[in-house]
């Protein structure tokens, strides 16, 4: 039996990399999947594949810093599939550089994307899991959620504060059965998604399809069973 049967799962920044990685896994394990980003044409894609494999999704474009669009990809996903049962906060930018250099439109850029996206969507998915009496949302955050290094601010800064809703999240979210949880990850070979498993071990970057093994290891946990976070570090690293 597929470990994700007649789950409903929505996946931001599911156009490409981490995120698309994950929606085609969750579709393997029968999941019904809403890919949801702003590039609509890639986002099609992931559906496409989806679709070939035998899996069912559609897809919802989507700027996570826009709350009327978050409102939609919600609302959307409920009329077509009639209830939210996992939501993963994927979408996410990197820019900025070292603090006296970031510009403060670099700032915000990275910033309504990563903390704020992730904010709206949260909130919008944790309304529909509460009428549910239940849900699971994953933020994926970052190695950078827990650590920052030079040149990494701004960015570190989004990551932190991802981790901090996701725990504020968890808290609220017991009394409703909602679990909330992180997933950290290095580096990870975002642009080889679609390329062949020697292709990504070459890169020596960690394969995207181990983050989508990890969330749904994460969606399918017992009942009584959480984990607040996980991080996914590259082997050898030293931090």
């Amino acid at each position: 039996m597929k470990r994700l049967a007649g789950k409903v799962a929505v996946v931001t920044g599911s156009s490409s990399g981490i995120g698309k990685a994950i929606a085609l896994r969750f579709a393997q394990e029968g999941a019904k999947v809403m890919v949801a980003a702003r590039r609509l044409d890639l986002c099609r894609q992931t559906v496409n594949q989806i679709e070939q494999a035998g899996g069912e999704a559609c897809v919802q474009e989507t700027d996570v810093s826009q709350e009327d669009q978050v409102k939609r990809l919600m609302q959307e996903t409920v009329r077509r599939y009639g209830r939210l049962d996992i939501l993963v906060n994927n979408a996410g930018v990197f820019g900025g550089a070292r603090l006296a250099d970031t510009s403060t439109r670099s700032f915000d850029e990275v910033m309504n994307t990563n903390l704020r996206g992730t904010f709206f969507c949260c909130r919008a998915g944790f309304r529909q899991m509460k009428t549910q009496n239940g849900g699971l949302i994953l933020n994926i955050s970052s190695v950078a959620g827990v650590q920052a290094w030079a040149g990494t601010g701004v960015y570190s800064a989004s990551k932190h504060g991802m981790m901090a809703l996701t725990k504020s999240l968890a808290d609220e979210g017991r009394a409703f059965n909602i679990k909330v949880s992180a997933i950290c990850p290095a580096g990870v070979a975002d642009e080889l998604v679609d390329a062949s498993p020697e292709e990504i071990l070459s890169s020596e970057k960690i394969n995207p399809f181990d983050i989508a093994e990890t969330a749904i290891y994460l969606a399918t946990l017992s009942p009584y069973a959480v984990v607040q976070q996980i991080v996914v570090d590259r082997l050898g690293a030293d931090w």
